[in-house]
């Protein structure tokens, strides 16, 4: 259990606090119920160009790191589909240093041609280097808009075309920061060597006198229930052949989410899961090969990679992924192997909670998702999940109609 208290600000701003006196340390989250899923589907890419604009100088502090690192701290920041996640660390005596820095910069980003250009350049090379450069690092952006036929998941967090952030205006980054970065669309979390009093008490002198704005109001995309296969291939200069597959599954707080959570761990969590033992260790079709789901808060994917051993072709690989996943269906769970990865999964939260940044991740991202409570009834969900619910899923998610399948071909040398 993570035990806290909150409160809000005058100014619409949700603050909770963690406290935890065995650590030297206090941390900073902030999250903005931000994500690329809130962008235009002509204007992408804008809440991953935050991530970094938030680091290029704010009203009254030019450089962010610079003060941070004077008084021995860290930070860094996250972007996906759904939020933007910005958290510092910092010795517990220097805790108003960072309640500086961070209401300074949501009070108002120094917004400048220089600072948009630096960034620009920054995201640019960043799509380069790990999307276009990579082995697979297209994947995603070729495999999403296969998935989803219209919901904003179809594009990756760095956006669809990389033109949207060259073409990016200083209006247009302005307009996105008075419209999103505001505290009623925020979650703080103060966690570590900390008290309650004293963060209300830096927090009003911070926080509050930022005007508060409004949640923005966002028209959620529904994605139509999928009916049919879909399938594509891509030939490119890389290692081996890799098949990925996707299926549509419930989003991270909705019912069914923890039952299929616990199916893939059966299927692919780890060495002794279900398709690593038949089609790695056995059968030897594949040299890797997991299953995961994307958590996303809106519905999902069920997502199963692995590549393919040399001297196997892509399509026997691909007819022995389908003979095991069908084997899978037909045998039955059985209870001994639902209470392992039972097992698993609580000793992963209980790990997860060692640190206390986690800690204030974790109770910022179930604030956001509309109940901090959240991050304490995730283990009560995952004990309570039935063998029935398991093998409900298993049996209607692995059916015609619900897969997506890319084959992503070695280029053969000519």
């Amino acid at each position: 259990m993570i035990s806290y208290e909150q409160f809000t600000l005058a100014n619409g701003l949700q603050v909770i606090v963690h406290e935890d006196p065995t650590t030297t340390l206090a941390v900073m989250d902030v999250i903005y119920d931000v994500g690329s899923r809130d962008e235009e589907a002509h204007r992408t890419g804008f809440a991953h160009l935050f991530e970094h604009l938030m680091f290029g100088g704010s009203e009254n502090i030019p450089n962010y790191d610079t003060p941070l690192q004077r008084v021995g701290g860290e930070n860094n920041a996250f972007t996906t589909p759904d939020l933007t996640n910005y958290y510092i660390s910092v010795p517990s005596q220097n805790l108003e240093t960072a309640f500086w820095l961070e209401s300074d910069r949501m009070k108002q980003l120094a917004f400048n041609p220089e600072s948009l250009e630096v960034q620009r350049k920054v995201v640019i090379e960043e799509f380069k280097q790990r999307y276009l450069n990579q082995p697979y690092g297209d994947l995603w952006l070729k495999f999403r808009p296969l998935i989803y036929a219209v919901h904003p998941y179809r594009w990756a967090t760095i956006g669809a075309d990389i033109k949207h952030i060259e073409e990016a205006t200083l209006d247009d980054v302005k307009a996105f920061f008075a419209r999103y970065y505001v505290p009623a669309n925020a979650i703080l979390v103060v966690a570590g060597k900390v008290t309650v009093d004293e963060v209300k008490v830096l927090a009003k002198k911070w926080f509050e006198p930022i005007p508060g704005g409004e949640k923005p109001e966002r028209f959620r995309i529904q994605e139509p229930e999928q009916k049919e296969d879909r399938r594509m291939e891509i030939s490119a200069d890389v290692p081996a052949d890799r098949i990925y597959r996707a299926y549509p599954v419930p989003g991270r707080y909705q019912a069914g989410f923890h039952a299929v959570d616990l199916m893939s761990d059966l299927l692919g969590r780890n060495e002794s899961s279900f398709l690593y033992v038949h089609l790695v260790q056995d059968a030897r079709i594949f040299d890797s090969l997991s299953a995961h789901q994307t958590g996303s808060l809106d519905p999902g994917l069920l997502v199963i990679q692995g590549q393919v051993a040399e001297g196997i072709t892509l399509a026997e690989a691909e007819k022995a992924l389908d003979e095991a996943i069908a084997n899978f269906v037909q045998a039955g769970i059985q209870e001994t192997d639902l209470q392992r990865v039972k097992n698993q999964a609580e000793a992963s939260l209980v790990f997860g909670e060692v640190e206390v940044l986690n800690r204030a991740m974790n109770l910022a991202m179930a604030a956001n998702a509309g109940n901090v409570d959240f991050v304490n009834t995730e283990a009560s969900h995952i004990a309570a999940v039935p063998l029935k619910d398991l093998q409900y899923w298993a049996e209607h998610l692995f059916v015609r109609g619900k897969k997506n399948t890319l084959l992503y071909r070695k280029q053969q040398v000519a």
